[in-house]
Formats: C-alpha cells, structure tokens, sequence
C-alpha cells in the first residue's frame, strides 16, 4: 500500500436491481475478473464519455456528444411516464451494450486487451510497455 494518504481504499455501495449484478458478476467472471474490480474499471470507462465540454471533440450533432439521446428519451416518454431510475436504465443499457460490444471487437482484433495487473484496459502494445 503506497504511503499517499490519497490512495486507501474506501468501501463505495451501490443499489442495483438483482439481474443488473447478475450480468455484471458472469462478466466479471469472463474477465477472470472480482465483482469489485469489475465495477471500479467500468466506472473508470464510463467516466471517460463525462469529460468536460473543452476536453471533448466538437460534434456537428444537434444534440452534442450524443447521438440521439434526446431522440431515445422522447421515444420512450411516447410510451408513458418514467421515473428518472427508469429513465436512466432504459439510456444507460444502450451505452452498456455499445461499450461491452465495442471492447469484445478490439480484443478481437487485439487492439485492446484487459490487464488485471495494470488495473483495466489498455492497448494491446502498452501491456509490457511496448
């Protein structure tokens, strides 16, 4: 454990429904990975797309650094009310099913690989420093 009081680790909880922790532990257990690890590295990925407005790329989109996502929320709200939970898991499992769709082709092609060792991610050349 380093001595940067920065970097103990601390207990983060989170409510989800049953099925949710079901996919996420099969996952993790694919990725030869512990549910905890697995949590913190999607976090970390999903972060990725919350960067600020100056740090990310213009887009000529009408709705900016999305691709739809207002076009989604009026197309659900058409079928009646949701919560913002509901909201949010009916936007969010699209994203999910993306990034999980998109990593699993550039493993394929080895672009990317998953180095527990190096705590997530990476290109498949920076594993050994390459």
């Amino acid at each position: 454990m380093s001595d940067d009081p920065g970097s103990e680790t601390v207990v983060v909880r989170t409510y989800v429904p049953s099925y949710q922790k079901e996919n996420w532990a099969a996952h993790a257990d694919e990725l030869d990975m512990s549910q905890s690890e697995y949590v913190r590295s999607m976090v970390q990925a999903g972060r990725k797309g919350f960067e600020s407005p100056s740090e990310q790329p213009r887009s000529p989109d009408a709705t900016p650094g999305g691709s739809g996502l207002e076009t989604q929320v009026l197309e659900l709200l058409r079928s009646g009310t949701y919560s913002w939970e509901e909201l949010l898991e009916a936007v969010s499992d699209d994203i999910e099913s993306q990034l999980d769709e998109t990593l699993e082709r550039l493993q394929a092609t080895n672009q990317v690989r998953y180095s527990g060792r190096h705590g997530g991610y990476t290109l498949s050349g920076d594993i050994d420093g390459n």
